[in-house]
């Protein structure tokens, strides 16, 4: 079968070699034989795709499909076969030209040829875990009998489950890595794997995945590209995997190869969600034939729960891209208030600050009272004001530099006239009162966020504020980030927000609802003031 749409391409032998070679990794059919369906067929002919001088067209591709539709299996399969197999072009096929395997080139069509010096990185997003896509190439590589007869030499180390790198006969490596080794290696990646790209929403795996990213582009013989599998993502979470379909969109990727398979977006509304057959159409689409493997009726079940949160649904299943229901406030939506501008010295601003000990970040955050315009304020050096267990690279052991964040203080109050600042007290309760003390217990209060009759309505303020594209700030990315990760928390006094897990953290945006609600108390204080005034006068 010949794929539509792709004149050239290395992917109808590669298919075949993986079929030969590999067998099916860890799960169900682990050990079996592969027999790949046309859809992943045409994945991988689509991702061999070369131009009429042989060079690779696609530095980037990014398979989009369900949960359990075998995607990081599939990324195991190109891993290995990026080890190992002709993956590269050599030459056009002579009449009657055969593989070492057997597979029978057309006359004219791309013969390949392996890398020379692989080095292949499958990104992990946790310390703890090498990832699936791991998993799966050291299971094929030592379960695969033909692989083992026409490749020896392979080292995996003691077994495929405890395997921490993989050393290739001929020169070459395959390496799981996580946030902090990525950023440690030279890197001169031949080829690389990121599984699962719609939960790289954090800052250190954004980085890593940037970091390798860049690597890409030190090897120009070597072609090396980059492979994503995803889940739709959340909207707003500002993923790499949303990023990289926003560019998709834009049209700003030309070597981006994105394949995305989902339901009909009429399974967005309820009415077709709720009926039993439409949604599970919507399954068989999204699962193409795959479908045949999985237990659409029990998950049709599971959809029309009444605990079942359909967004989650929709996203992990339906492939269908939706904006998460716990997310308190968009991120793009923060983002695009950002209007970065000079805040003079000496002009009238407010300030909130949320200190934590070791885990949680701590925070500066000031807002102009002339205009409500939020920025984090910086050091002479220009190192801003927001302190994370990410900042010397050695999480596990950090501590919040308290002296570091007292001389902050200090130099906000120096260079603006703070007209009033909130600041919340756990962890910081001495510090809290010292600067009441030196500033002013007029100007420094403390304000406990934990209580939800203050901080409800400070978050309400921010919010609508935002949405009305009343605020402006200065876009920086960790307070940004801090406001999409916010998740709402219903209150009998309002909205709160909390985080929705202990690694995605919120401090920044409530610093900057804390800095906004003490302009609000400014003003109105003003507000009286000149009333008081004016009826005195009278």
């Amino acid at each position: 079968m010949r794929t539509p749409g792709v004149r050239r391409s290395l992917g109808y032998a590669l298919a075949d070699w993986i079929e030969y070679y590999l067998v099916h990794g860890p799960g169900d059919v682990q050990g079996q034989e592969i027999e790949l369906d046309e859809e992943i067929l045409r994945f991988i002919v689509c991702c061999y795709a070369i131009d009429a001088s042989g060079r690779r067209r696609f530095d980037e591709v990014l398979l989009s499909r369900a949960k359990g539709r075998a995607k990081s299996e599939v990324a195991g399969m190109l891993v290995v076969a990026e080890a190992l197999a002709p993956v590269r072009f050599d030459h056009w096929a002579e009449p009657g030209e055969i593989s070492d395997w057997g597979y029978e080139y057309e006359t004219g069509e791309p013969v390949g040829a392996p890398v020379t010096y692989p080095f292949i990185r499958c990104l992990a997003t946790e310390e703890t875990q090498a990832g699936n896509t791991y998993a799966n190439v050291t299971y094929m590589l030592s379960h695969s009998e033909h692989l083992a007869e026409d490749y020896p030499g392979v080292d995996i180390g003691n077994d495929w489950q405890s395997s921490t790198r993989v050393f290739l006969p001929d020169g070459g490596e395959i390496r799981p890595s996580t946030a902090s080794s990525a950023a440690k290696d030279g890197g001169k990646e031949s080829f690389s794997v990121a599984d699962e790209t719609h939960l790289y929403v954090l800052p250190e795996l954004r980085d890593m995945y940037e970091t390798v990213e860049r690597n890409t582009m030190k090897r120009k013989a070597a072609e090396p590209w980059f492979l994503q599998t995803s889940t739709m993502y959340a909207i707003g979470e500002d993923s790499i995997a949303e990023r990289t379909h926003r560019n998709h969109k834009a049209g700003k990727a030309p070597r981006l190869y994105f394949d995305h398979v989902q339901a009909p977006e009429r399974l967005l509304e309820d009415a077709a969600y709720e009926d039993p057959g439409e949604l599970k159409r919507g399954l068989m689409q999204a699962y193409g034939p795959f479908a045949a493997h999985m237990d659409l009726d029990r998950m049709v079940t599971m959809a029309h729960k009444p605990t079942q949160d359909r967004a989650k649904f929709r996203r992990y299943f339906l492939n269908l891209p939706v904006s998460l229901s716990e997310t308190w406030l968009a991120r793009h939506l923060w983002e695009r208030c950002a209007l970065p501008q000079l805040v003079e010295p000496g002009e009238r601003i407010t300030v909130g600050f949320d200190g934590s000990d070791h885990d949680d970040c701590t925070a500066i955050t000031c807002c102009r009272v002339s205009d409500g315009y939020v920025f984090t304020p910086t050091f002479p050096d220009g190192r801003p004001m927001i302190w994370t267990k990410w900042d010397d690279g050695d999480p596990d052991s950090w501590r919040v530099p308290r002296a570091e964040v007292r001389a902050g203080m200090s130099h906000v109050f120096a260079t603006y006239k703070v007209e009033r600042a909130y600041g919340d007290p756990p962890d910081w309760r001495d510090e809290c009162d010292d600067w009441a003390a030196e500033f002013g217990e007029e100007t420094f209060l403390i304000f406990e966020t934990r209580v939800a009759t203050r901080m409800c309505p400070a978050l309400d303020r921010m919010k609508t504020a935002t949405l009305a594209g009343e605020l402006t700030h200065d876009g920086n990315a960790t307070m940004a980030e801090h406001v999409g990760n916010a998740k709402p928390e219903r209150r009998p006094s309002g909205i709160a927000i909390t985080k929705p897990s202990q690694d995605r953290k919120i401090d920044s945006a409530v610093t900057a609802a804390l800095a906004l609600e003490a302009r609000a108390d400014v003003l109105k204080l003003a507000a009286s003031a000149v009333s008081n005034s004016v009826s005195g006068y009278g």
